[in-house]
C-alpha cells in the first residue's frame, strides 16, 4: 500500500518555494558576470537561461536551461513524478524552446518505500518521454522529506526566444490554464478536498504546455512567462518590471479550478501564498470590492501552471482559435504608478 506522500510535508507548505522576498534580496548580492553568449540570464527573473551555441558561419542555435523540484503536492507517487516533470518542462516551453534532455533530482528517505520511489521515477520518466525529451541521468541524496524534479535542457532559435521582458503597450494578456492548484493541494493536506476537485487539478497539472508553445511559435508573440510558484501576480510583476509596462488584469476574467474559491474562503492558504502576497502586493493596485478569497487566489502558487502571453489582439484571436483553453485576462498599458493594476 503506497504511503501518502503529502503526510510528511511541512504544515502549510505547497511546493516549499523559498520566499520571493528572501530570494530577491540574496540575488542582488550575486555579482553579474558579462558573457556575450548569454542571451537571457537571471537579471529579469525570466523562466530559464539561454546560451548562444551558434558557431561562426553555422546555423543559429541556442541552449535554454532550467531546473525545478519540490515536495509532494499529491499522495500518489506516480502522479507526483509526472507533475514534477511537467512543471520543470514548462519553463522551456515558456521560452519558446524544445526540451531535449533531462537530469533528475531526487531527495528520498533511506528507509522510504522503494516501490514509492520507483513509481515517482516512472511517473516522471513517462511525462519526460511524452515531451520527446530524454533522461540522461541525475543525482540523489537521502533526507527525510521527499523532493523531486528535473534540470531540463532545451534548444531554441536565437531569434525566436520568448522572454518576459518584451510586453508592449496595446497588447492583450492571454492565459492558458486555470488558477487554484495551490489552495487545492493545501486543502488536500488539511483533509477537506473533494476527490473530483483534486482530480481536475491533477489533470491540469499533468498537462504539458507543449501544444500552446507550438501554437505560439506560429504566431507573433511579444512576451511570455509561465505562472508557477510565485502566483499569477508574482509572475505578472516580473513581466511588468522587465518590460517597463503596467499589466492590467481583470479579476472577473481569470478562470479558477473547481473548488478553488471555496477552499480559499475556507482559508486553505499555503505559506507560499502568504509569502507571495507579502512580496508582491506593494506593486499591485487592488480595489477593495474584489472578494478577499479572489484576491488570495491571484497570489496562489501554481504548479505546472499556464502560460501568460502578451500579444497583439489579432494574434490573440488566432491563438484562442487554435487553443480553446487560452483566454484573455487583461491588457498591457504604458507604465502607470503600479506595475500591476487589478480591475474588478
Amino acid at each position: 500500500m503506497p504511503t501518502k506522500l503529502t503526510a510528511n510535508v511541512k504544515a502549510g507548505g505547497c511546493a516549499s518555494k523559498l520566499s520571493p522576498k528572501i530570494l530577491d534580496r540574496a540575488l542582488k548580492s550575486v555579482p553579474r558576470v558579462t558573457n556575450s553568449n548569454v542571451l537571457v540570464g537571471y537579471d529579469t527573473a525570466d523562466d530559464a537561461g539561454v546560451y548562444d551555441l551558434t558557431q561562426t558561419g553555422g546555423q543559429p542555435l541556442a541552449m535554454v536551461q532550467t531546473v525545478d523540484f519540490f515536495t509532494p503536492i499529491v499522495d500518489d507517487p506516480y502522479t507526483f513524478g509526472g507533475i514534477a516533470a511537467a512543471n520543470a518542462l514548462s519553463d522551456i516551453y515558456a521560452m519558446g524552446g524544445r526540451p531535449v534532455t533531462a537530469l533528475s533530482l531526487v531527495v528520498y528517505p533511506a528507509k522510504g518505500d522503494i516501490q514509492d520511489l520507483e513509481a515517482i521515477l516512472k511517473g516522471g520518466a513517462d511525462k519526460i518521454h511524452e515531451a520527446d525529451c530524454v533522461i540522461l541521468g541525475g543525482h540523489s541524496i537521502s533526507e527525510d522529506e521527499v523532493k523531486f524534479g528535473y534540470a531540463i535542457t532545451g534548444l531554441v532559435h536565437p531569434e525566436r526566444i520568448l522572454t518576459n521582458a518584451t510586453a508592449k503597450p496595446g497588447d492583450v494578456l492571454v492565459f492558458t490554464k486555470r488558477i487554484g492548484t495551490g489552495v487545492i493541494s493545501t486543502a488536500l493536506k488539511k483533509g477537506i478536498v473533494q476527490s473530483d476537485h483534486m482530480e481536475t487539478s491533477v489533470e491540469q497539472m499533468l498537462t504539458l504546455n507543449r501544444g500552446v508553445c507550438d501554437a505560439m511559435l506560429a504566431l507573433e508573440i511579444h512576451s511570455c512567462t509561465d505562472v508557477t510558484g510565485f502566483g499569477l501576480l508574482g509572475h505578472a510583476r516580473e513581466m511588468a518590471l522587465a518590460s517597463n509596462v503596467t499589466l492590467e488584469i481583470a479579476a472577473s476574467a481569470v478562470r479558477f479550478l473547481p473548488g478553488a474559491i471555496e477552499y480559499s474562503q475556507a482559508g486553505a492558504h499555503s505559506g507560499g501564498l502568504n509569502n507571495n502576497r507579502d512580496f508582491v502586493e506593494s506593486c499591485v493596485s487592488m480595489p477593495p470590492e474584489i472578494p478577499t478569497e479572489i484576491q488570495a487566489l491571484l497570489y496562489d502558487p501554481q504548479t505546472s501552471g499556464g502560460l501568460l502571453i502578451s500579444l497583439a489582439k489579432d494574434q490573440a484571436t488566432l491563438l484562442m482559435k487554435q487553443r480553446p483553453e487560452a483566454h484573455v485576462i487583461g491588457r498591457v498599458t504604458e507604465r502607470q504608478t503600479k506595475p500591476i493594476e487589478v480591475k474588478a
